[in-house]
């Protein structure tokens, strides 16, 4: 493979970078060079096996980020802010990144993104609390904010990938619960609200068809998203992959914030988002302009059905 069709994967052992490397190998258009922090894990063997090139490489060492994108064509951008939840150190991974980027010369950067909430949530707006020094979303405004700015003025040939709601979360995070009084109940904090989601392999998708089109998407932003669904009807999804009612008991985004875990009052603003500022949320992430480069999404049902061991285990 030359090197001229080849894409460094960040990530490649993860969620979005995962689903990535995994899209790009069965499509075969494109090489990967999968930038992992431990090319010895199991996931970066596996990768290994459908074709990969596994390099080792970590945001925190530029020099290290520069050896991994030498050659490379383009790359797949993505920083793991939930593993510190420091706004800080996510600009200085990004920075990492982008000087790494320009160094290799890169001809095409996809950067995982999403939007500053404080474009639509006004300063003085008591409806949620700031937090971080200043953020009301911090993992959504650091990136969408900064980040992205910082990108712009690179001058790199940038698309910005808009995520959604990962489906995924409903196997793990989200997953039904078993309620005191028997009741298996969906405990998503969105109330009467829609929200944009895809599943991972669906990311994979678009990054492959957003690197076949340069022309289109450098410098565009680009939605993820399959679907708008209500909490009923995710719940309902649910139901019927399970083969039991799912009930639909959202808490408040109070209570979620109130849960004390490490994150729990950033998660309570972010639904709250989700639920009190549907035009800027789902208005971003258009499902036609979405479909434009994800024609076929796999739809709730179809992906819960696909993974119906864990949703059940």
């Amino acid at each position: 493979m030359s090197h001229d069709n080849v894409i460094a994967v960040l990530g490649a052992t993860g969620t979005q970078g995962g689903a990535v490397a995994r899209a790009l190998l069965a499509d075969g258009e494109f090489g990967v060079r999968a930038v992992t922090r431990d090319a010895a894990s199991g996931k970066a063997r596996a990768l290994t096996g459908l074709g990969a090139d596994v390099v080792e490489a970590d945001l925190a060492d530029e020099g290290s980020l520069r050896a991994a994108f030498d050659g490379v064509y383009g790359a797949f951008l993505v920083t793991p802010y939930w593993e510190h939840r420091s706004p800080a150190r996510e600009l200085a991974e990004v920075e990492n990144l982008i000087s790494a980027a320009q160094a290799a010369g890169l001809q095409h950067v996809v950067w995982s993104t999403l939007e500053d909430t404080r474009e639509v949530i006004p300063a003085g707006d008591d409806r949620m609390p700031t937090l971080e020094g200043g953020y009301r979303v911090p993992h959504f405004d650091v990136k969408g904010g900064s980040a992205d700015a910082l990108f712009a003025k690179s001058g790199l040939p940038t698309t910005y990938l808009l995520m959604s709601f990962y489906w995924d979360n409903l196997l793990s995070l989200q997953k039904p619960q078993r309620d005191p009084d028997g009741t298996l109940a969906l405990h998503l904090p969105i109330g009467d609200a829609a929200i944009a989601g895809a599943s991972a392999d669906d990311i994979g998708q678009a990054v492959l068809q957003v690197l076949r089109r340069p022309a289109e998407t450098i410098g565009a932003t680009v939605p993820v998203a399959s679907d708008h669904l209500t909490g009923e009807q995710i719940a309902a999804a649910l139901g019927t992959v399970i083969g039991e009612p799912v009930a639909y008991r959202p808490p408040t985004h109070d209570q979620v914030r109130g849960l004390g875990f490490p994150g729990a009052d950033e998660l309570g603003n972010m639904f709250q988002y989700y639920a009190e500022f549907p035009g800027s949320y789902l208005g971003r992430r258009d499902l036609e302009a979405a479909r434009a480069f994800n024609p076929d999404p796999l739809s709730l049902t179809d992906f819960l059905a696909a993974h119906r061991a864990e949703l059940t285990a």
